[in-house]
């Protein structure tokens, strides 16, 4: 079964007109287009969601925004760390969905999608990054293209361990309309 782990698509980070993210109107359609995908073809949808005194559990700001399509049959995952799958269910569910594949998507790049894409290839499971369905702001050492290109880079070219692989494939390459 194929999975999309949605990352940290929260008010909190998402609607900050201090730090705006890059291309997220764009980035949010690529990400439904997936998830249609994903659950159209018996797959599962789990948006991941952090929490911390910008964004506390149940807040305003710790909700999904609302561009993002949600199912009743989607599966969330809180977490209080950068690692989705530290101290969190996610490993779990993710064994007994039988995941095949996992597709990563989501906020911020350098950060916890970053970790995602590795914590997922140390557990031995077959991982994409969609290259254009996460994203970042700018910080202050380089601009969020450069951030998001650099990471694409080093995702397709990073050894991971026997019994898993990564890939990186824009979605309409992981999911042809």
């Amino acid at each position: 079964m194929n999975t999309l782990l949605i990352i940290d698509m929260q008010n909190a980070w998402l609607d900050n007109p201090a730090q705006p993210c890059f291309d997220s109107a764009a980035i949010v359609g690529r990400i439904n287009h997936a998830a249609r995908q994903v659950r159209a073809q018996g797959g599962k949808v789990i948006f991941v969601q952090h929490s911390d005194a910008d964004a506390p559990i149940g807040s305003a700001p710790w909700q999904v925004i609302t561009a993002l399509e949600k199912d009743a049959a989607d599966s969330t995952v809180l977490k209080l760390a950068g690692d989705s799958f530290a101290a969190t269910g996610l490993a779990a569910q993710l064994a007994a969905s039988a995941t095949s594949t996992l597709y990563i998507s989501g906020f911020a790049t350098e950060f916890c999608i970053d970790t995602a894409v590795r914590a997922a290839t140390s557990r031995g499971l077959n991982v994409v990054a969609l290259s254009d369905a996460h994203t970042t702001a700018d910080r202050p050492h380089l601009d969020a293209p450069a951030i998001i290109a650099h990471h694409n880079w080093v995702w397709s070219g990073l050894p991971v361990p026997a019994g898993s692989s990564l890939a990186v494939r824009t979605t309409a390459e992981a999911f042809p309309a």
